[in-house]
């Protein structure tokens, strides 16, 4: 795999955040319109290929093709921009500014929405014939998980949204450890194997993901689902993005960049653990 040691690829990710900070806004649009469109049709594929099979984990192991498609091509996701820029503005790399991490993010985000709502027009159309027929099995199970994902939660009121905060948290923990994956290895292969682990897990134990989401719950609006554009956004977006962004850089950016490059001094050894060892090599 030609694996890097974690000194080395933490600091390509403190490299990536400032390089995607000063990034235009063109390519920023353009790259993440692409990431999230590439990230939902990968969803989409995964929810035909569970509802084909009558097995959910099918899905689950065949969805990470479409984050790993995105990530090779260069396109960027919210979740992983969560990660990479804060770590550039930690860094004190120059010209970093919070702003410049605000203005990423919110580019990011627009673009990963405009993308996986393409898709989730296209696969309306495509669960209706047009918007000609009733929905497919397909379309009925993007209805009903877009349903059991807003006011699902709702039913339970504030144990329903810490529910829902504390998934976004444990989502993007995995998929900014698909980021990193990619970092450790040099090739394709490698970079494959390390993203598709962890994408696999968060997708087959249903974490929140802000970007997927982006495409299941405007195709459940599409396709019947009996929940409000209100219900999606109080009930599963907003609470999403924010667990996104506590659980990948809490667990992932910050862990590795403060024991990796901002490391704490080493222990000292004491003189009596000195002397010890002293007299054990003499006897």
């Amino acid at each position: 795999m030609a694996y890097l040691v974690p000194s080395e690829f933490v600091t390509k990710m403190v490299d990536a955040g400032e390089s995607k900070i000063f990034m235009s806004t063109r390519d920023t649009v353009i790259r993440a319109y692409m990431a999230g469109a590439i990230l939902t049709l990968a969803a989409w594929f995964a929810v035909t290929m569970g509802v084909q099979t009558g097995q959910p984990i099918i899905g689950a192991i065949l969805f990470p093709v479409g984050f790993c498609m995105l990530y090779l091509f260069g396109f960027d996701l919210l979740t992983g921009v969560f990660v990479l820029c804060p770590l550039a503005l930690i860094d004190k790399r120059p010209g970093v500014t919070l702003g410049g991490v605000l203005r990423n993010w919110g580019l990011v985000f627009i673009g990963n929405f405009g993308g996986a709502f393409t898709v989730a027009v296209m696969a309306a159309i495509v669960c209706t014939f047009g918007f000609s027929t009733p929905p497919d099995k397909v379309g009925i199970a993007l209805g009903h998980i877009g349903e059991g994902r807003t006011v699902g939660y709702a039913a339970h009121g504030i144990n329903g949204m810490l529910t829902l905060f504390v998934r976004g948290m444990l989502c993007n923990w995995m998929v900014s450890a698909g980021v990193v994956g990619a970092m450790i290895s040099t090739t394709v292969s490698g970079k494959v194997i390390a993203m598709w682990m962890p994408i696999m897990l968060f997708f087959a134990m249903t974490f929140e993901h802000s970007i997927v989401n982006m495409f299941l719950f405007p195709a459940g609006l599409l396709l019947g689902g009996k929940f409000t554009i209100v219900d999606y956004l109080v009930w599963n977006e907003i609470p999403t993005v924010v667990g996104n962004l506590v659980g990948g850089l809490a667990f992932t950016g910050l862990t590795l960049y403060t024991t990796h490059v901002k490391t704490a001094p080493k222990r000292a050894v004491g003189l009596t653990e000195q002397a010890s060892s002293a007299r054990s090599r003499a006897s």
